[in-house]
């Protein structure tokens, strides 16, 4: 994490120090120009006297960007000690909060990549919905076609708003089983769109953090009347920004039974005894601003008696499932992929 993010760290919750320690580090590695970093960090910090501060307390960018790692990735999961291993040539086991082990059992025919939008297994649309206070809120719904009703899986977007490949990660989910309902965090200021990509951070941090968990809350409220949808079964799955969204809404709905956060920024450690959900944390190796929080996360969990395990996945970087981005590691996306519904099975289907 760059060491200029400590300026006035005390004035901002946890996640906009996440965007600003994100863009800030996209800068020392080459993927934003000091003109777009700039305006990012402005945006969320609310001053381009600080952006400029902590841009100059950055190393150098390198002269091109770092290409995606694609390398070979085996998971490292969880062992008793809370260290990371990489077993060879067998499937790892796992550690939970609860001191039993488990062996995950890859879905790698459900594992696959993009579901069209005219998939027939599929349907998928726009919707809106009201909130507790009468506020309207968009979403992507993406479900299975058939008329039996399904478990929920609450999607969270990353800090570029609902993007349409956050719609595909909502249809995988409807192919494989599930009612996905990817709110848009930007309802209030016209959705994604209107906000236009330049913008989300700013729009993002300037809503209170307690306000992302309470519109994926009412998200759920609104599936509980609708019969296509078990919505006593419910889970969430988020990506970067969306990661911290997920572990932040797992300390404040208890009806959650399963999460996934992907490389999201941990709670605050003194709201983790109200964790209800069994917990997968995915994270890549070289993300090493996001795995520094892992050990005081891991320990909290742990502690607090949680469902929990971590996975690791060698070279890869932050946002490596995402297939439309640079840093995008398709054999670590596919297998993370494949825990991820397995754990959604473990949790929301055979308990």
């Amino acid at each position: 994490m760059p060491k200029s993010v400590h300026i006035r760290r005390k004035e901002m919750n946890h996640f906009q120090r996440y965007l600003a320690d994100e863009f800030a580090e996209d800068y020392e590695e080459g993927r934003l120009t000091r003109r777009d970093a700039l305006k990012l960090i402005a945006s969320v910090t609310g001053s381009m006297l600080i952006a400029n501060s902590i841009l100059a307390a950055c190393a150098a960018p390198p002269d091109e960007a770092t290409p995606a790692a694609v390398a070979s990735n085996t998971p490292q999961i969880a062992d008793t000690s809370g260290e990371t291993a990489t077993p060879a040539a067998v499937e790892p086991t796992a550690t939970q909060g609860t001191g039993d082990t488990a062996s995950p059992t890859s879905q790698s025919a459900q594992a696959g990549g993009t579901v069209s939008p005219d998939d027939p297994a599929v349907a998928g649309e726009d919707i809106q919905f009201q909130d507790n206070t009468g506020a309207t809120l968009m979403a992507y719904l993406a479900r299975p076609s058939q008329e039996e009703a399904a478990p929920v899986v609450l999607v969270c977007h990353e800090n570029r708003g609902l993007t349409d490949h956050l719609k595909d990660v909502a249809r995988r989910l409807a192919k494989a089983g599930y009612v996905a309902l990817a709110v848009d965090l930007l309802s209030r200021q016209g959705g994604t769109g209107v906000v236009g990509s330049e913008n989300v951070p700013g729009a993002l941090s300037g809503m209170p953090a307690e306000q992302y968990s309470q519109d994926f809350i009412s998200g759920w409220m609104y599936l509980q009347n609708q019969p296509f949808a078990q919505a006593d079964r419910v889970g969430m799955v988020g990506f970067c920004f969306g990661g911290g969204v997920t572990w932040q809404t797992a300390t404040k709905m208890p009806e959650l039974r399963a999460a996934v956060p992907f490389y999201g920024p941990h709670p605050p450690l003194e709201d983790v005894p109200n964790i209800q959900a069994a917990v997968l944390a995915i994270y890549g190796e070289l993300d090493q601003r996001i795995n520094q929080g892992i050990p005081a996360i891991e320990e909290a969990m742990l502690a607090n008696n949680k469902i929990f395990e971590k996975v690791i996945y060698p070279d890869a970087d932050h946002a490596f499932h995402n297939d439309t981005g640079t840093r995008y590691n398709a054999e670590a996306a596919q297998d993370a992929w494949a825990r991820t519904l397995d754990w959604f099975e473990q949790y929301l289907r055979a308990l």
